[in-house]
């Protein structure tokens, strides 16, 4: 197994979404950390996006070079904000909202096409949003091993409405490289939808075979479209240290 350049190499930071907490991440994580990278996990609290932004930008801050920026569901949302720190070179959407300025999550959800899922979302309790337990994992972790997507669905974390309803001021996507994973499975966000929102941020587009949860199920998989965004970003870290003016090029693949 190669082993990535630590001296050069990006500090990967995981932002997990809704519902679930940082722990979903713990495959890729190890996958990650076998390919040398080191690897950062906030513990976002999920009760509004300025603060769970302003959790992520602290992790950023803690870190000593460049960043390349995680997000999966709701997490999206918050690397397209927080990931207008200096430090972030790269963002990876996995299965995520990716939205546009003055955007909410709540916006990208309001008027789903017809013959999309609908996602179990029971009326919030206290300004806090759970997904029905018994149909947790058909739509949120449906090639999730059973016994773990059970866990998950008895230990939702409770999703804010103002982390719902959070607009971005600016979407990092705009001025940043940004890859996402297409969900082909997946039973909460639509892949029309990801789709559509991927080519908004001009992302570089890779489909798995998985449900919302293919961080959990596919950790190799995600670990893979990360460690490409991260080469990327190493890339052009050595080039500037040699004194080479020239960037990588990522329009063309996209």
């Amino acid at each position: 197994m190669s082993k990535v350049n630590s001296t050069n190499s990006p500090t990967i930071v995981l932002v997990h979404g809704g519902f679930v907490d940082a722990s979903g991440w713990e495959g890729v994580y190890h996958d990650l950390r076998q390919h040398g990278y080191p690897v950062s996990i906030p513990q976002n609290p999920t009760i509004s996006l300025a603060d769970d932004v302003a959790v992520t930008r602290r992790v950023i801050d803690a870190e000593p070079g460049p960043v390349v920026l995680v997000g999966h569901s709701y997490g999206g949302a918050v690397i397209t904000e927080a990931g207008n720190h200096p430090k972030v070179k790269a963002l990876v959407y996995i299965a995520a909202f990716a939205p546009d300025k003055n955007e909410s999550v709540a916006a990208l959800i309001k008027d789903p096409p017809p013959d999309a899922p609908v996602p179990p979302i029971l009326p919030p309790v206290d300004g806090f949003l759970f997904l029905d337990k018994k149909k947790f994992a058909a739509s949120f972790a449906a090639d999730v091993e059973a016994n773990r997507a059970d866990f998950m669905a008895n230990s939702q974390v409770p999703w804010g409405i103002e982390a719902l309803n959070g607009t971005i001021s600016e979407p990092a996507w705009r001025t940043k490289p940004s890859w996402y994973l297409v969900a082909t499975d997946d039973r909460m966000i639509p892949p029309p939808a990801q789709h559509f929102m991927a080519k908004r941020a001009g992302s570089t587009v890779v489909e798995g075979k998985g449900s919302h949860s293919i961080y959990v199920s596919q950790p190799a998989v995600t670990a893979g479209l990360i460690r490409t965004a991260a080469q990327q970003v190493n890339s052009e870290n050595t080039e500037k240290v040699s004194g080479d003016s020239n960037t990588f090029g990522i329009a063309a693949s996209k």
